[in-house]
């Protein structure tokens, strides 16, 4: 496992977050915002995508909410309102290197959110305040040892507990990193396979609160170093 190689990647996912965010306007359309991240993509390293060749996932508003498969995905013709909450979900490869990566974003009165702490609306920082939480609890409480089955559990338990649900509607929180999609474990029910059995996985809790038409993602890849969890 060559660690610079995905790190590439996943830096080129938080370079394209932040290109698309500083381009980002009220007005522009999520096929538009697809295709900057794309085209960003694939102009600063990324050769393809390896999720049903699809390098970006736009969702908008109530869609924040939805979880839909990659082969049925298709880019919403809305807008981005004056206040609007944004989900990219980025997949680009190179070199069958992937890279996973996905951020929700916040407009209020027109002007894109840079710090969590500072969105006025109640919901959407809690969600995304949520997200935060629910990163920190894996590295505090993962192990080598524990299975994907258990972090399973621990999760979507700690999910409910904190007043929220998993929008996934198997309860899944994201998937070994490998060279062929079809070859993904996930952190599902049953699979007790260690979480040091993969050389890397993702972490992608995709949130809401019961009766809320939002929901809030934020997906990073992690693997162990000397037993400790490490963020790539």
């Amino acid at each position: 496992m060559n660690i610079d190689l995905y790190s590439s990647m996943q830096n080129l996912n938080r370079a394209a977050v932040k290109y698309v965010a500083d381009t980002m306007k009220t007005g522009m359309s999520l096929p538009y915002i697809k295709k900057l991240c794309e085209d960003y993509l694939l102009e600063n390293g990324a050769d393809s995508f390896w999720y049903w060749d699809v390098g970006a996932f736009i969702f908008a508003g109530d869609e924040t909410a939805l979880s839909v498969s990659g082969k049925d995905y298709q880019a919403a013709d809305r807008i981005i309102q004056k206040d609007d909450i944004i989900t990219i979900d980025l997949s680009p490869q190179r070199n069958n290197i992937w890279g996973d990566y996905a951020r929700t974003l916040v407009f209020e009165d027109g002007v894109l959110c840079d710090e969590i702490e500072k969105i006025k609306r109640d919901e959407w920082r809690n969600g995304l305040q949520m997200e935060e939480y629910l990163h920190q609890a894996l590295i505090d409480a993962g192990t080598p040892d524990m299975t994907f089955e258990e972090l399973y559990y621990y999760m979507n338990e700690l999910i409910v507990k904190e007043g929220f649900i998993n929008l996934d509607f198997l309860g899944n929180l994201g998937h070994s990193i490998v060279k062929d999609k079809k070859d993904r474990i996930y952190t599902e029910k049953g699979n007790r396979k260690r979480l040091s059995d993969v050389r890397m996985f993702t972490f992608e809790p995709h949130i809401s609160i019961p009766n809320s038409q939002y929901g809030y993602k934020k997906e990073d890849i992690y693997y162990f170093e000397n037993g400790r969890l490490i963020r790539l």
